[in-house]
């Protein structure tokens, strides 16, 4: 179906509203602000990436609070980094950061140094502070540098080629190799394997210490997992130029085997730490505490318990400093702050909810720091001077984000930021001062400089009026709350449709996500510019979102809800949710439809096969279908795996479903997808047709799970749009 298939009178009710091109371009309005913000070791100037044309081409920039001048720090030679220019490691790499931005897409400050890395289209650039000439340290030629890291000194960058680890001194000169063995094996050294990257957030493969003597790296082997083939089937090209074979670990199937080993920075024998258990056990999280000592967070594949351990750098053999165990899950977190006494700030949901403990050198608990109904969501500084921890957590309101302090050795703690909504700090290293990333539904990102005794304001950096965000004429959603038909207390937002469509019922569709690790509804201006539901409330569609049970930042039990059982209880809290705005006279209970992206787009397929009374059309985008069909720790932490939960699986399957679909549904889904590959698309199909269940199927030959070129965007924009105007 194109665009120009669409009823003229449905067509005709369309004029008027956003075009497709807004609703597809990045970045949204008022969005296009400071980013990577950072502090330079001595505190005096701050530095960030920005678009001053307001798109996703950046620039580093550096702004200066004596003066409160800024001033271009670096402008990428020939354009910078494209989508085109990267090559294929790299665009992986991009996939799993969900990277969009282009031009100087990444920087470093050294910890101790006044020295900066910038990679720019595969070489390596450093610049030694504001004014001083752009350096190329290292040029492009051979296999692609991947995950360049300056030394805490600044004296040297490591980085990753042809699958091993090099130094190269940050002066000039010619990089040394300080790995071997891995070239030409499968392995490599320095390397975050898959699942790191995409589901434990570990996107590094190699630590340097804190003296920049040594550096830690893991040895990934994933030859013995079988080749998952993806073919470009939309090129000219045929062979082995339009193909890419992953090693991916399918659930209940073998991980990559990964190892830890130390190196010194100057090349030589590894000594490799002691990670056996008996059982399989993935890297969690690598550190460098005070000391000189190495530490890792171990955790089971079950990720039922996790160890932070440290090792002898001598003879690896290693010494627990404690222990997490549940009987939901552990979730990862960043939040481990070393101590110059060799203790450490840690994270733990034992509770229920995220809060910090301070502990000893030998791991031994000091102090709980913080407790209550609530959680942590970051740790933003540590002033050891005068014992203090500054935090961002969800204390004023799980929808909003905050800056607290509280005492290092326990006690009362205080909020720093007061107005409503969503506060992304970065504090100074003496911990005296915080870039503050302020934004609301109804307040577009403003980024000012801040005391962190009470929050006044010392200067502003950014706090341009975005002029799309008038012409577009958008309007903040309403915030609302209800109660499940089992008493949980859900978050929703509504965008109501313009005044000249009367006051309802309205029909109404859902935007829904559903999955564990992401929050929805804020009260944040991401809200606002979340394009696609401001379009269709242009057209008269109440367009709703709901974080069901499973969703981010309300504590274990909430999200724990899903454990072994996906798909069940997200389903009916939506539809509680589509039942408490029918009860309110805003929706049509004759026309409610729902779309979604991955998590959501199986959510999308599944409000649609198991609550066909409620859920008329569905837009499924890139779906898991069926979770044997998805990676190993991201399933396996939910669902435990296929042999220990056969049930589950099958029961969670959108396949098992399929007979029950009264309405439409459109899948969605990009053919060279190798997170979610289109596998799941063709199962549901094969499954749609065994049913004799009709089914509309959009495909983008050259997209993978995040569409990305504008055109594919637009058009699917389009299409989407005009399925459900057709259809609802």
């Amino acid at each position: 179906m194109s665009p120009s298939e669409i009823d003229a009178p449905l067509a005709q009710a369309a004029q008027g509203t956003l075009a497709a091109e807004e609703v597809a371009r990045h970045p949204l309005p008022g969005m296009a602000i400071p980013d990577q913000v950072a502090f330079s070791p001595d505190d005096r100037l701050i530095t960030y990436l920005r678009s001053p044309e307001r798109s996703l081409v950046r620039q580093l920039f550096v702004f200066d609070p004596a003066t409160g001048e800024e001033k271009l720090f670096v402008s990428p030679p020939d354009g910078g980094t494209t989508e085109e220019n990267v090559s294929l490691a790299e665009a992986l790499r991009r996939e799993r950061l969900r990277q969009r931005e282009i031009g100087v897409t990444t920087y470093t400050w050294a910890t101790r140094a006044s020295r900066v890395l910038v990679p720019i289209k595969g070489e390596l650039y450093v610049q030694d502070g504001p004014g001083a000439p752009l350096r190329k340290l290292v040029a492009a030629g051979g296999a692609p540098i991947l995950d360049p890291q300056l030394s805490p000194d600044g004296a040297a960058v490591a980085f990753v080629r042809d699958a091993e680890l090099h130094v190269v001194d940050a002066r000039g000169g010619e990089p040394r190799q300080i790995t071997s063995g891995a070239r030409g094996t499968g392995k490599t050294h320095g390397l975050a394997e898959f699942v790191a990257q995409e589901e434990m957030s570990r996107h590094h493969g190699y630590w340097w210490s804190t003296d920049g003597k040594w550096l830690a790296f893991t040895e990934v082997d994933e030859t013995h997992i079988p080749i998952y083939r993806i073919v470009h089937q939309g090129k000219a090209q045929v062979g082995a130029e339009a193909e890419e074979d992953h090693h991916y670990p399918f659930a209940g199937r073998e991980n990559a085997r990964v190892r830890l080993g130390v190196v010194s920075a100057s090349g030589g024998e590894p000594v490799w730490m002691d990670t056996s258990y008996g059982e399989e056990v993935y890297l969690a999280r690598v550190h460098w505490l005070s000391g000189g000592r190495l530490a890792a967070e171990l955790q089971n594949r079950a990720q039922t318990w996790l160890e932070l351990v440290v090792f002898d750098l001598a003879t690896g053999a290693r010494r627990r400093l404690l222990r997490e165990e549940t009987s939901v899950w552990i979730n990862l977190h960043d939040l481990l702050r070393p101590l110059a006494d060799g203790g450490f700030v840690w994270a733990s949901e034992r509770t229920g909810y995220r809060h910090l403990y301070r502990y000893d050198r030998d791991g031994n608990l000091v102090a709980a720091l913080t407790s209550g109904a609530w959680m942590v969501d970051d740790v933003r500084g540590v002033d050891e001077k005068n014992g203090i921890v500054y935090f961002t957590a969800t204390a004023a309101d799980p929808r909003e984000s905050h800056l607290h302090a509280v005492p290092l050795g326990g006690g009362e703690m205080r909020r720093i930021t007061t107005e409503p909504g969503i506060h992304a700090v970065t504090c100074d290293h003496a911990c005296k001062r915080f870039v503050d990333v302020y934004h609301a539904t109804n307040r577009p990102p403003t980024v000012k400089l801040r005391s962190i005794e009470d929050g006044a304001v010392l200067a502003t950096i950014h706090d341009e009026t975005d002029p799309r965000i008038e012409a577009l004429g958008l309007t903040p959603p309403e915030l609302v709350s209800l109660t499940s038909r089992d008493g949980e207390t859900l978050y929703g937002a509504l965008y109501r449709p313009p005044a000249h469509f009367g006051k309802g019922p309205f029909p109404t569709i859902v935007y829904v996500y559903g999955g564990p690790h992401v929050q929805l509804v804020t009260n944040g201006w991401n809200m606002t510019v979340t394009m696609r539901p401001q379009w269709l409330r242009s057209l008269g569609y109440l367009v709703f979102m709901l974080d069901n049970r499973g969703s981010a930042r309300r504590g274990l039990s909430f999200e724990g809800a899903i454990k072994h059982r996906m798909g069940s209880v997200e389903v009916d809290d939506q539809v509680d949710g589509v039942r408490f705005l029918v009860a309110n006279g805003l929706a049509d209970p004759a026309r409610v439809g729902v779309y979604g992206w991955s998590y959501g787009g199986y959510m999308a397929a599944m409000c649609l096969a198991r609550a066909p009374e409620t859920f008329k059309v569905a837009v499924s985008g890139a779906p898991v279908t069926h979770w044997d069909g998805y990676d190993t720790h991201y399933t396996e932490r939910y669902m435990g795996t296929p042999s220990e939960n056969p049930r589950g699986y099958e029961e969670s399957s959108v396949m098992r479903h399929v007979e029950g679909i009264r309405g439409k549904l459109m899948l969605v889904h990009g053919l060279i997808d190798e997170n979610v590959h289109f596998r799941h698309t063709a199962r549901l199909v094969n499954a749609m047709i065994g049913a004799r269940k009709p089914y509309d199927l959009l495909l983008f030959p050259d997209e993978r799970h995040m569409p990305r070129r504008p055109a594919d965007r637009i058009y699917m924009e389009e299409l989407i749009r005009d399925y459900f105007v057709r259809n609802l």
